[in-house]
């Protein structure tokens, strides 16, 4: 058990923050094999100031048992801390704020955003700040190892003198963007030299991956991203060997074909059958991905699906496949 401020923490896993996926009813999904802590989607600070609707819609969820933080996004001190005030006003039922320090991708680093900060770690400190000035509720930050050069030290040192509850770190420079092996390496029992609670992400594919960045580290918690997609029985899988000990099999074909059922059916509960079927032709492949035979399915799932139904259809066909193998 662990804390983060003053909200007591029971288990290992985050579920982190996944742009144009961890939607609500992603979550929603998610959480129920055994999250203790998740993230929205990122939230754009000036979205929110002049009251864009769609941002809106990311923080008006209904309260979910798992603890639940709303991660923002911008680089000036003065806008977030207005954001964060925008925020609680719409729901009040916000567990903690999180600062994306981490996002690599140009759109979001041109605007001094994202892993833009850590080029800046003062500046990084006093977002921190003007945060906490906005709300008694905890206050994470999202990092990487750095932009182009480490100096994750320098960062964390800023961000718990201005007062951070905890920090999660990706193992990776904003260079490298999501290519090539996270380097935990170099965060090689880092916790010990922390104040405040650690969270770790990069390349959580597998049980032994968790494993691994927490034995290295010393972190708290592990942040479970890609490597949920496609698979929610990996939360389950991490959550059953910290609790019991116990190594849970990998799913079987057939219950991968249940598991993307449901979660497509709640994400089509959220947004609607077309929209939750457009996003869902890049998620459901991944159900199957390293089954044997399984390329002529994803395909048609990447390429194929309209309606909740035709995902029904096809599934079923490719299920009498599987059975003659």
């Amino acid at each position: 058990m662990w804390k983060l401020g003053n909200i007591e923490i029971k288990g290992r896993i985050v579920l982190a923050p996944m742009a144009g996926i961890t939607s609500a009813g992603y979550r929603k999904y998610l959480n129920s094999f055994g999250v203790d802590i998740c993230v929205t989607e990122m939230v754009s600070d000036m979205g929110l100031i002049y009251k864009n609707k769609e941002t809106e819609s990311y923080v008006t969820f209904d309260k979910d048992q798992v603890v639940t933080g709303v991660q923002l996004f911008g680089s000036n001190p003065e806008n977030i801390k207005k954001a964060t005030e925008i925020v609680l006003q719409l729901n009040r039922n916000i567990d903690f704020i999180d600062v994306n320090m981490g996002c690599p991708v140009p759109k979001v680093t041109k605007t001094g955003a994202g892993s833009s900060l850590m080029l800046h770690p003062k500046l990084a400190g006093d977002i921190i700040r003007a945060i906490k000035e906005a709300t008694n509720k905890p206050v994470t930050a999202k990092i990487r190892l750095g932009y182009n050069e480490v100096n994750f030290k320098e960062v964390i040192k800023e961000l718990e003198a201005a007062g951070v509850d905890a920090i999660g770190i990706h193992a990776r420079t904003r260079k490298e963007l999501y290519s090539g092996e996270p380097h935990y390496e170099l965060l090689k029992d880092l916790r010990k030299e922390m104040t405040v609670p650690l969270m770790v992400s990069g390349n959580i594919y597998t049980l032994d991956d968790a494993i691994k960045a927490l034995e290295i580290t010393g972190a708290e918690a592990v942040m479970v991203a890609r490597g949920g997609v496609g698979n929610p029985f990996l939360i389950k899988q991490i959550k059953a060997f910290y609790e019991t000990g116990e190594r849970l099999p990998n799913p079987s074909f057939l219950e991968q074909c249940e598991y993307c059922l449901e979660l497509a059916k709640a994400m089509v509960e959220e947004k609607g059958e077309l929209t939750a079927m457009r996003i869902y032709r890049s998620i459901a492949p991944k159900f199957f991905a390293g089954f044997a035979n399984s390329r002529t399915l994803r395909t048609v799932l990447a390429t194929s699906l309209t309606t909740y139904q035709s995902l029904i259809n096809i599934l079923d066909e490719f299920k009498q496949e599987y059975l003659k193998m």
